[in-house]
């Protein structure tokens, strides 16, 4: 038997004894992460390799529109490490954010005369809650392990979040481009931390799609263009929150009642059959969002837009954005004078973009008269 050298040894038993510290650490972590209120917490490495390829390719083909912060980071959003110089691993956390008093989305989708704001939307701000919770936890962490630099991400800078809780075994990207979980579905958020500690990795989730096709075929727009690949340009998400202009003409019929955001490819996957409604008071419904009249949040004037969503993710559009969507929306819904006449009091308003907008709906709901 061949004898080793002290300091061998030493350093053997040293990395032994490091490991195993990681190892409960990490468990620690993951305990400490669901204590906070995460359903899942996961931990992955930083390699992205096929993600970066993925990336640059959905860049070139300039599926991202407007949103230049998607490349203007170069690298950095695919290489975590040039991003926060110093990160060895990824703690991913997930947390479900249905509001378990919303009222049926379908219901709302199909009244034409009501609003329809993405489920995420209707309480808090998401990017406060999770953020709170992410220093707690690095807090925690801090109790246990003092020599380490970390960052917090909440869907809050150049950050591969759907392929990171991917690699962390929180799920697998689904065909419409979201992170899926055998167990929660797709209603949930996500955050990061990354940190400077070799944390063992966990291993990565497996896809569950198959050959179902939903998301894509009900896609009011068909911004999905394949499986995996969505044209930003073309997602309802992206036309009444990214895009600060005018909205492209022949998309506004088919946004329908959609003011911000749009639901219909989660809602239409059969894993959110197991999706858990959120348990969080800050992801409760406020001040009747989820089924408002279209002519009610069209009459708000910007301090009661201002004053109605503080707090709330709504709020960073401004109120000419979300007054160009209801006017949209408008233009979309049932003939009626109620709305002809919301319509007529923004017709000569300060924006451009709103009167432009306005004026389409005019135009729209006169063509509906004309049909009858």
């Amino acid at each position: 038997m061949p004898a080793y050298p002290t300091s061998a040894i030493i350093r053997l038993m040293q990395n032994e004894t490091s490991q195993t510290n990681y190892a409960t650490l990490a468990a620690s972590i993951k305990e400490w992460g669901r204590a906070l209120g995460f359903q899942a917490v996961g931990i992955s490495d930083t390699a992205l390799d096929g993600a970066e390829v993925r990336l640059l390719k959905w860049l070139a083909r300039g599926y991202h529109g407007e949103m230049d912060y998607m490349a203007k980071h170069g690298t950095k959003r695919s290489r975590p490490a040039e991003l926060v110089p110093g990160t060895l691993r990824v703690i991913s956390l997930r947390m479900d954010y249905y509001p378990p008093d919303a009222k049926d989305a379908w219901e709302v989708l199909e009244d034409g005369n009501r609003a329809f704001i993405s489920r995420y939307a209707l309480g808090r701000d998401y990017h406060k809650v999770l953020r709170n919770r992410l220093e707690k936890l690095a807090e925690k962490i801090r109790t246990a392990a003092d020599d380490f630099s970390y960052r917090i991400f909440t869907d809050s800078a150049p950050v591969l979040e759907v392929e990171l809780a991917s690699k962390a075994h929180l799920g697998w990207r689904g065909k419409h481009t979201l992170l899926l979980s055998r167990e929660h579905g797709s209603w949930f958020f996500l955050g990061e931390l990354y940190i400077s500690l070799p944390l063992p990795i966990d291993t990565p989730e497996e896809n569950h799609c198959g050959t179902c096709k939903r998301c894509i075929e009900v896609c009011p727009t068909q911004a999905i263009v394949a499986p995996y690949q969505l044209d930003a340009r073309r997602c309802i998400s992206y036309l009444t929150i990214e895009l600060k202009g005018s909205i492209p003409p022949e998309l506004r019929p088919l946004i329908g009642n959609r003011i911000y955001g749009c639901d219909d490819c989660q809602l239409v996957c059969p894993w959110n059959r197991f999706a858990h409604k959120s348990v969080e008071a800050d992801f409760a419904v406020r001040h009747g969002l989820d089924d408002a009249a279209l002519t009610e949040l069209f009459a708000w004037d910007e301090t009661t837009f201002k004053e109605k969503l503080a707090g709330n993710a709504i709020h960073r559009i401004g109120h000419e954005q979300w007054l160009r969507n209801i006017a949209v929306a408008l233009g979309n819904a049932p003939r009626s004078a109620e709305v002809l006449a919301a319509l007529q009091t923004r017709a000569q308003d300060a924006s451009p973009l709103v009167r432009e907008h306005v004026a389409w709906a005019l135009e729209q709901q006169c063509a509906l008269e004309k049909r009858e």
